[in-house]
C-alpha cells in the first residue's frame, strides 16, 4: 500500500527538524545577513528563488541569478539549501545548481497536471521533496500529489502544513484546520509532517504558539521564515522573524515524545483509553438509536404530508441541548457544531425517505 512506502528520511531526535531562512533571496547581502545567524540552528536554509505572486507588479524573485548567490555563500559557509519549485524549468535549474531540497507550493498542489510534470522531472533525484497542502481544504488533492511523487520513485518525501485559505476574516492568515493534516498522517503514517507556522500565522506574534501546537501534535519539524530586517523584506514582511527572535523561539519550544517510558504511566493510560473506548461505544449506540427515531419520524411526516424542517422544534432542540451540555461542562462552540452536524444528517435521512416514497408512488402510477 502506498501509505507504507515512504519511510522517515530525516531521522529522529529530541529536537524538531528545522527549515528556516528568508521568504525570498533578495540580494547577496540580505541573504548572507539573514542566513549566517541561522546555520547553527537549522537543518536546511530556505529561500525563495521564484516567488509566485497573486497579482503582477510585486517582487517575484531573481531566478537563476539568486541561485548563484546562494552557491557563492555555500562555498564560504557550508549549509544545505531548500527552495520552492513550480515548473519543470525550475526543477532543471535547481538540480543544475545543486539545491539540496525542494518543495512544491500550495498553488501548485491544486493542479494534478502540474504535479505529474514535476514528479516526472524529479524522477531519479535523491534530494528530499516536500509537498505543501493545497490552498483550499482538499485532502484528496494533497494525497494525490503525494501519491504521484511516490509513483515517480521519489521516496524522500515529506508533507508541509501551511494552513488553508478562508474567505472570512480570521485571526490567522491561513487557518490551520489541524484535523486535515492529522487525517493525512493517518493515511501516510511514515510520511514526515512539517508545519509552516509563518504562512499559517501571517503575523509574527502567532508563530511561537502555532509552532508549539504543531509539536504538541507530534509534527516532525517546522519551516519558519527569518529575515535580518523583517519589516524591510520584499515579500511577506509581517510573518518573518528576526534571527534573534527565531533563536529565542527555538529555545522556548518543547518537543514531545510519542511514547511513555514509565510502566505505571503506561498502565494508567491504558485504563483511561479503555474508558474512552467504552464511552465512544455508548454514545455511538445512542446516536444510532436517535437516527432510527429520526427515520421513523420522517416516515410519519411523509405519510401525513408534513414538512421535513420544523423551525420551532429545531430551535427548542438547539437551545435545550446547549443548556444540558453547559451543565455537563462541555464547550458551547463544540456542542453547537456537533448539534448542527447531527441536524444536517437528520434532514438528509428524512429527505431520502421522502424521495423514496415519491419514486415508489411514481412507479405505482406507471
Amino acid at each position: 500500500m502506498l501509505a507504507h512506502e515512504v519511510k522517515k528520511w530525516m531521522g529522529s531526535g529530541n529536537a524538531p527538524f528545522m527549515i528556516s531562512g528568508p521568504c525570498s533571496v533578495e540580494s547577496p547581502e540580505q541573504f548572507k545577513s539573514s542566513v549566517l545567524p541561522l546555520i547553527a540552528h537549522t537543518d536546511y536554509v530556505r529561500g525563495g528563488i521564484w516567488k509566485p505572486r497573486t497579482r503582477p507588479g510585486y517582487f517575484e524573485g531573481h531566478g537563476e541569478k539568486a541561485l548563484q548567490w546562494v552557491n557563492a555563500l555555500k562555498e564560504e559557509y557550508p549549509f544545505r539549501f531548500a527552495t520552492e519549485i513550480a515548473t519543470t524549468e525550475h526543477v532543471e535549474l535547481a538540480l543544475k545548481h545543486q539545491v539540496d531540497m525542494v518543495w512544491i507550493g500550495a498553488r501548485t498542489t491544486v493542479n494534478p497536471f502540474q504535479i505529474s510534470e514535476l514528479a516526472e522531472a524529479l524522477q531519479g533525484t535523491t534530494i528530499p521533496v516536500l509537498i505543501k497542502n493545497p490552498i483550499h481544504p482538499d485532502l484528496a488533492l494533497w494525497t494525490g500529489a503525494i501519491e504521484r511523487c511516490m509513483k515517480a520513485g521519489i521516496h524522500r518525501l515529506a508533507a508541509v502544513h501551511r494552513g488553508f485559505h478562508s474567505y472570512s476574516k480570521t485571526t490567522y492568515r491561513n487557518p490551520p484546520l489541524w484535523q486535515i493534516p492529522l487525517d493525512l498522517k493517518r493515511e501516510f503514517p511514515n510520511l514526515p509532517l512539517i508545519c509552516d507556522p509563518s504562512h499559517i500565522a501571517g503575523e509574527r506574534q502567532w508563530i511561537g504558539s502555532i509552532s508549539q501546537q504543531a509539536l504538541d501534535l507530534n509534527y516532525d519539524g517546522l519551516m519558519i521564515e527569518v529575515h535580518h530586517h523583517p519589516d524591510q523584506a520584499l515579500s511577506d514582511p509581517k510573518q518573518q522573524l528576526s534571527p534573534e527572535a527565531y533563536v529565542n523561539l527555538l529555545n522556548g519550544l518543547q518537543k514531545r515524545t510519542d511514547h511513555f517510558e514509565e510502566t505505571l504511566v503506561q498502565s494508567q493510560l491504558e485504563v483511561l483509553r479503555e474508558s474512552i473506548d467504552q464511552s465512544d461505544q455508548q454514545w455511538l449506540d445512542a446516536l444510532a438509536t436517535r437516527m432510527r427515531s429520526v427515520k421513523h419520524i420522517g416516515k410519519v411526516k411523509e405519510a401525513y404530508n408534513v414538512a421535513i424542517f420544523q423551525p420551532e422544534r429545531w430551535s427548542t432542540i438547539f437551545e435545550t441541548r446547549k443548556e444540558w451540555a453547559a451543565e455537563l461542562g462541555l464547550n458551547e462552540a463544540f456542542t453547537s457544531h456537533l448539534l448542527r452536524h447531527i441536524h444536517e444528517e437528520s434532514i438528509k435521512l428524512q429527505t431520502e425517505i421522502f424521495q423514496e416514497a415519491k419514486e415508489s408512488t411514481n412507479m405505482h402510477n406507471e
